[in-house]
């Protein structure tokens, strides 16, 4: 799903856009784990059918499918007056896709010394609206505040689509590259998502400077005055995938991004726990076991 992100839409009168999400959370995920999306479904409860509304919201989804490779096959559009207010919704959906066994990305043969590269995203994508929403006091009239750092509006930035990887992936897999490991940065930021690509025992080190930090993060921290272990704890900061990737393969890697439209970064590189006992374990202290990120100046 998407969030509370959908709230900006309710503010903006603008539904054209987290379709695109809805299909990037689902999608984005299914290629952390080497799978092609094969097709999806949304569903889409309202207190209200406009179909107006209703058509603009499918446009976004059908959007999203067409930049996945992936079949929007059906899916349900539920009334639920008295439930929910007539002009909000909720909007859901999944996809499937298919990867050989042999083909999988499980992380299991990441080992120090890998290298992992970022892939940038869009902004804040589809996580972290809570605190955004808080932080900014989110209102129709704040919304249109323009940002001279964010060359744009408030909500025109915020509202910007999760960006969807799968012609990434596909480049990267045409290209030759076996990815040994993969991370979709969603809720939870660098913390609570690099580390579930890794092995026991190993650490993510990231170098903070290494890759540019889109505006509206730097602007959501000052704003709410919010300390640098929550924002990477939170968001995305710039990064929406991570990949961890063999040294001789980083140029290729690199290159196939640029082939997708994508930007990629050398963020950072693999190591073991005994070289980096300082990291961020999430309360694990088992080196055996254990497995967390570092940020280390560049």
């Amino acid at each position: 799903g998407v969030g509370t992100k959908i709230k900006l839409a309710f503010l903006m009168d603008k539904h054209d856009t987290v379709g695109i999400d809805c299909v990037a959370m689902c999608v984005n995920d299914v290629v952390c784990a080497g799978g092609e999306p094969l097709f999806f479904l949304d569903y889409i409860a309202c207190g209200k059918n406009i179909p107006e509304k209703i058509a603009s919201i499918v446009s976004g989804v059908a959007e999203g499918c067409r930049q996945a490779d992936s079949a929007l096959v059906g899916g349900e559009t539920a009334e639920h007056p008295g439930l929910m207010p007539e002009d909000e919704y909720d909007l859901a959906g999944f996809s499937v896709g298919v990867v050989e066994k042999k083909d999988m990305i499980t992380g299991d043969t990441i080992a120090p010394g890998d290298v992992l590269i970022g892939v940038a995203s869009t902004g804040v994508h589809s996580n972290g609206f809570s605190l955004v929403r808080k932080v900014f006091d989110v209102n129709e009239e704040n919304l249109k505040v323009y940002y001279p750092e964010l060359g744009t509006t408030l909500g025109e930035c915020l509202l910007t689509p999760t960006r969807i990887y799968v012609h990434a992936m596909k480049e990267i897999k045409a290209a030759g590259v076996t990815v040994k490991g993969c991370s979709h940065v969603t809720g939870g930021g660098f913390y609570e998502n690099i580390p579930r690509m890794l092995p026991n025992g190993t650490v993510a080190c990231i170098k903070k400077n290494s890759y540019p930090i889109p505006p509206i993060f730097p602007l959501i921290q000052k704003t709410g005055n919010i300390d640098e272990k929550m924002m990477y704890n939170t968001f995305n900061m710039g990064i929406g995938l991570c990949l961890a990737v063999d040294a001789k393969d980083v140029d290729t890697v690199l290159a196939a991004l640029e082939k997708s439209g994508d930007k990629g970064y050398v963020i950072g590189e693999v190591r073991s726990y005994a070289d980096v006992p300082d990291a961020d374990f999430g309360g694990n202290t088992d080196p055996q076991s254990a497995k967390g990120v570092k940020l280390e100046e560049a």
